[in-house]
């Protein structure tokens, strides 16, 4: 079932690791296929270098596994959530990456102060508040806090991706810690200089319509 999903979400897992953004087995990878609604996610608690397409779930829209033998992720009910309110995003990425996790620590969102912040982001990548892990309330708070970023920061706990792709969503949580990981040194140095909100709107204009293939 979802046999090209199922395989794009196993590679998207895998990418966590690879670029740094997951120890053990925290975080997940899931995609929503955007003819049938449903969801492939990681299995809970499973490491990364064990993981085989197969051993992925299928879950309906409210969460009931459609195929699979393994218990989903434990923040299943998080996604269910971002995919019902969101319905323009087919992928969400959880990690607790090391230095945009540490702004999530502080309550802290990363300001915008690189160009590249300005073009992935469209401005600073927010911090909501805290919620309870297991339940809808991440879900609802990463709703309620993310306005037009792709990714937010929740307090005490980590990072949430999404985007209208399995390979968007896992691309901007990569982008999150890179940019975390240079205003986190830059802060060391001083107080980093944020760009103007026209500025900002600027660069992300000309990344939308100019950067990559057409």
């Amino acid at each position: 079932m979802l046999d090209d999903l199922r395989l794009r979400v196993h590679r998207q897992n895998l990418e966590l690791p690879r670029n740094g953004l997951v120890a053990g087995t925290s975080g997940n990878v899931s995609g929503r296929d955007p003819e049938t609604r449903r969801i492939v996610i990681k299995p809970s608690g499973v490491a990364y270098e064990e993981l085989s397409p197969a051993d992925l779930v299928v879950l309906d829209e409210v969460g009931s596994v459609v195929e699979g033998t393994l218990r989903p992720s434990s923040d299943t009910l998080s996604h269910l959530v971002i995919y019902r309110e969101m319905p323009a995003v087919h992928g969400v990425v959880h990690t607790h990456s090391t230095f945009a996790t540490a702004f999530a620590a502080v309550g802290r969102p990363i300001p915008p102060c690189l160009t590249a912040i300005a073009d992935e982001f469209g401005g600073a990548i927010p911090c909501g508040g805290y919620a309870p892990v297991g339940w809808e309330e991440i879900g609802l708070a990463v709703v309620a806090g993310i306005g037009s970023s792709p990714a937010i920061l929740l307090r005490n706990h980590g990072v949430f991706a999404v985007g209208p792709s399995v390979e968007a969503a896992v691309k901007t949580a990569v982008m999150v810690e890179d940019a975390a990981r240079t205003v986190f040194h830059a802060l060391q140095l001083g107080t980093p200089i944020e760009l103007s909100s026209d500025e900002i709107a600027r660069a992300r204009r000309r990344y939308l319509a100019d950067y990559g293939q057409p």
